[in-house]
Order: C-alpha cells, then sequence, then structure tokens
C-alpha cells in the first residue's frame, strides 16, 4: 500500500522548503451548489498531489472493501469542526451535514513493489448537503498536480504489474453521475457504501486501535455500544468461509440487492445477516430469465457453483450479463474463487 506521511511530518517538510502553512479544509466551497472544477480547491489535502490529509481529514480503513479492478483505495472523512457520527446498527453511520467522505484511486506500476511509482488515478467525493449527499467525481491530470471535475465520467488506459508478475492493461472507467447515483441508492436516496459500523470495526489497516473506539474517545462518534457488530474480513482465511463470502457479497453487491436498493425487485438480497435463503439466493429462480442468466435455473445451486447465475455474472465481463454492472471491467478472480468456495460447501 502507498505510504502516506503523517501531518506533521509533512508540513514540517513544506516548512523547511519554505511553504506556508496550508489552509484548512474549505467547508463552504464542500456546501455550495456548485461543485469546484477542480480538487484542490476544496483543500482537503495539504499537499498538491493529494498523498497527505488536511489537518481535520481522517483516514480509514475497511475490514471487506469493494473490488474495482484492483485499484488500491485510500480512504478519507472530514466532518466540519463541533459535528460528529452518530453510531447506527446497520447502515452506514450518521454523519452530519458538510460531511464529506474522499476516496482516491491509484495504482503502482509493480504491485510486488507497491509503494512505489503510484500513480492516482481518480479522487471520488460524497458530499453530505442539507438536501442529501451529492457524489463527485474528479480525475488526476497526467502531471498528478490535480484533478478536474468529470460528470460525464471517463475511460483512462492503465497498465501495471500484478502481484503475481505478470503485465495487465485496463480500460479503467471513471463512473458518470447516474452511474454513481444508482449504486449509492437506497429507497430512492444517495448514500455511502463502506463506512459501516462493521466494516469499520477493527484497526487501521487491520492494525493497532479499533477506529471505532478511537473515533469515540476523540469526539468523532457518539453513541457507541459496548459490543458493536463486526463484518468480516473477506481475506481473512482464519474466519469462517460464509461469514467472509456474505461480507464479500454484502459489500459488493448488497448496495444494489437489498430491499431498498436499485435492484430490490429481483428478490435477491445479499446482505451478511440476511436470514432467508431464499432471499440469499438459495434455490431461488431469477424474476426475471433473460441472458443474465445464462441459462441457468438458480442464483445459487447449492453444491454446484458452475450451475448459479451469481458465480456466472461475477465471472462474466459482458455488458448486460455482468455484475456489478458498474465499478469493474476485469473479474476479481480472488473474489470469484471464495464465492465458489462458498456455494461449493452449501448442501
Amino acid at each position: 500500500m502507498m505510504k502516506l506521511l503523517r501531518p506533521a511530518a509533512a508540513l514540517a517538510a513544506m516548512l523547511l522548503l519554505g511553504a506556508a502553512d496550508p489552509p484548512g479544509v474549505d467547508g463552504a466551497r464542500l456546501l455550495a451548489e456548485e461543485p469546484a472544477p477542480t480538487l484542490s480547491a476544496y483543500r482537503l489535502f495539504a499537499d498538491p498531489r493529494g498523498r497527505v490529509p488536511a489537518a481535520g481529514v481522517v483516514r480509514y480503513t475497511l475490514n471487506t472493501p469493494l473490488f474495482s479492478d484492483y485499484a488500491e483505495k485510500f480512504r478519507y472523512v472530514w466532518m466540519p469542526t463541533g459535528k460528529v457520527a452518530r453510531y447506527t446498527a446497520m447502515g452506514v453511520l450518521e454523519f452530519p451535514v458538510g460531511t464529506t467522505i474522499v476516496k482516491s484511486f491509484a495504482y503502482p506500476a509493480d504491485f510486488r513493489a507497491p509503494d512505489k511509482d503510484v500513480r492516482l488515478i481518480e479522487t471520488r467525493l460524497l458530499v453530505r448537503r442539507a438536501s442529501g449527499w451529492v457524489p463527485l467525481s474528479y480525475v488526476w491530470n497526467a502531471d498528478g498536480t490535480d484533478a478536474v471535475l468529470k460528470r460525464a465520467g471517463a475511460r483512462l488506459p492503465v497498465q501495471f504489474i500484478d502481484a503475481a508478475g505478470a503485465p495487465l492493461q485496463l480500460d479503467y472507467a471513471v463512473p458518470n453521475t447516474n452511474q454513481c447515483k444508482q449504486c449509492h441508492q437506497q429507497a430512492g436516496a444517495v448514500t455511502p457504501i463502506g463506512p459501516t459500523a462493521g466494516n469499520l470495526n477493527g484497526g487501521l489497516d487491520g492494525q493497532g486501535d479499533n477506529q471505532l473506539t478511537h473515533w469515540a474517545s476523540t469526539g468523532k462518534l457518539t453513541g457507541l455500544p459496548a459490543a458493536p457488530p463486526r463484518l468480516a474480513r473477506w481475506d481473512d482465511t482464519a474466519a469462517p468461509l460464509a461469514d467472509r463470502a456474505r461480507a464479500y457479497l454484502e459489500v459488493n453487491c448488497g448496495h444494489c440487492h437489498s430491499p431498498a436498493g436499485f435492484a430490490s425487485n429481483s428478490g435477491l438480497y445479499l446482505q451478511h445477516d440476511e436470514p432467508d435463503p431464499a432471499h440469499q439466493g438459495i434455490g431461488k429462480r431469477p424474476v426475471a430469465a433473460g441472458r443474465g442468466s445464462g441459462g441457468l435455473m438458480f442464483a445459487i445451486s447449492p453444491g454446484d457453483p458452475d450451475a448459479s447465475i451469481l458465480l456466472h455474472r461475477m465471472q462474466s465481463i459482458e455488458p448486460g450479463v455482468m455484475m456489478p454492472q458498474f465499478g469493474r471491467t476485469v473479474p476479481h478472480a480472488e473474489g470469484v474463487a471464495l464465492v465458489r468456495a462458498y456455494i461449493a460447501s452449501l448442501r
């Protein structure tokens, strides 16, 4: 993972170079009706290359993140001074107006040396305004000195060496505004996906102090119970297979496949705690059998991954068949293997 300078060290380095102290986050600009044309206008980072978060911008990590064409992701949240998030047992935390969730997507030139030659591709914002959450996508310029607003999305060529040493080329897709709204839709409103209590319940980068406890102790979170839920880490082989697979499906599919999501009419609900086997997809026939089914009969055919529509769509890259339909252009081989093993284990 790309190393990030501690804010104090970054500021000291800037002062040694004769630079002035960077200004704080521009909360008023974030709440303005018209979004800024460049990411730098919001002053969310203390350096022009988006590596060092500004004062008050908190980095966080998730137990199980969304897969996005193997991109590295760097997540941050900023809340206005004096404002705090409120714990919720289900769904994302209740963040106050003014909150900005930041997610930068990046690729190292070689995943065997993930801290070197890292290229930022885009930075997405979710801004909590009084009227609701607003998604914004900013694409980094070739020099890596600023990012420009792209409402209509973009296609960007990306090349890197993967963790196994193989070269890989991608046609990376920056989503347009409507695609962002569709994926983030819950009960008709845009909402964040990742920062639930269960997905934040762990250490930063999986180590050290618990993030929820730390947020509570530093006045950024209220209402935290003694024993909040915890979503499994999808890649933790010590955890039960079913917990890992269902956590993966929740994060990658459950934002649409939920009672309040965009795909609610499918009757396929992929939250990790969905109690009904039929809603989980086990032995469930599709509501509308189209080419997306691949001629298969059940969303999940217990014990038979290759007869399961769910796995068929996860493995596809064909438009109209592949799932998720946005956010990836290649299958996630490791995620497919996990879900395959899970389906094979069902009886």
